[in-house]
């Protein structure tokens, strides 16, 4: 008799566990206005925000701070809000940041929330603006689409169902329990070739609607492709794979969606602008830099590495992110 008692009160419990789970997710699910697409997502948009906020300094210190050009920096944020401008729905209320990262390193990530970051060492590459709206309105588009909340969803769901029996095994527990602490401590893996699409597709959405040549994008994935060959392999290549098939699809995107963009003055490269007023900033520091390593100081500047070669962000970022 108190077995079958106690068998019966398992299944109620896992009935109310599993219960609770599917309102969960259910509570969680909402078609992306940006997409089109149902989405399943664990954080709220002042989830995504704090984590964006929290993690920024990290950020900077790991990849040697902003540099030290205010109208590098101004440039870089320019075209960043003039790209999240366009954005669909609420997106453009977001505190969109777009940061230039003191460091050779050649890489571009963004945070939830609207948090983006360029390094110095793939701008260097760059040769003119449309190039920079690419990698911008790609890393905005994973910002809009909401991918990093995807891949926290998908990784927190293992844990609920693993709270969910630790409730019917044990006897009790909230399925939910301890969720936001397992969501921040999630390391941010490589984007998967789903998501990298549709951030391509963002990202030359946002540049066509300012004017730009969507030519740029692809330009930059070439850049890329051509890069990983060479010593210094880029960082954005760990979570940003560029395999043949991606390339083609950008191609095939601006053939088919905006071939009207091609050989048409109306939408730019601004290779001159780029050339005349960027670059040569970024000239200017690396001459800082030179000078600076040869004991010399220049601009107040004290710091002995600019540069420093930091850990992988993508293992410890989110860990630090207070509960």
């Amino acid at each position: 008799m108190q077995s079958s008692a106690f068998c019966s009160g398992r299944r109620v419990l896992f009935v109310q566990c599993a219960a609770a789970m599917i309102s969960v997710w259910l509570g969680a699910c909402s078609t992306n206005p940006t997409t089109g697409r149902s989405q399943l997502n664990m954080l709220s948009r002042s989830d995504e925000i704090q984590m964006g906020t929290e993690s920024k300094p990290e950020m900077l210190k790991e990849y040697g701070g902003e540099v030290k050009n205010p109208e590098a920096r101004a440039y870089v944020s320019n075209l960043g809000h003039q790209l999240a401008a366009q954005t669909e729905a609420d997106n453009p209320g977001l505190p969109w940041e777009f940061t230039l990262l003191n460091s050779d390193v050649i890489n571009a990530f963004a945070l939830p929330g609207g948090k983006v970051f360029v390094s110095k060492g793939l701008a260097e590459k760059m040769t003119n603006e449309a190039q920079m709206a690419g990698v911008l309105g790609h890393e905005i588009g994973h910002v809009t689409a909401r991918h990093i909340n995807e891949k926290i969803t998908r990784q927190t769901g293992a844990s609920v169902g693993l709270t969910v029996l630790g409730a019917v095994i044990g006897g009790g527990g909230d399925a939910v329990a301890g969720l936001a602490g397992q969501a921040v401590q999630i390391t941010l893996l490589s984007y998967d070739r789903g998501q990298e699409s549709e951030a391509d597709a963002l990202g030359i959405r946002y540049m066509v609607k300012c004017y730009y040549n969507p030519i740029g994008q692809l330009q930059v994935m070439e850049i890329l492709k051509k890069e990983a060959g060479t010593s210094n392999s880029p960082e954005f290549l760990q979570t940003h794979p560029i395999p043949e098939t991606r390339i083609q699809r950008i191609q095939q995107i601006i053939d088919t969606d905006y071939k009207y963009t091609q050989n048409n003055p109306q939408y730019k490269l601004n290779a001159e602008q780029f050339k005349t007023q960027f670059l040569p900033k970024l000239a200017a520091l690396r001459s800082d830099d030179a000078l600076a390593a040869a004991g010399i100081g220049t601009r107040g500047s004290d710091d002995s590495n600019p540069f420093p070669l930091m850990p992988d962000w993508r293992m410890t970022s989110l860990a630090t992110i207070s509960h």
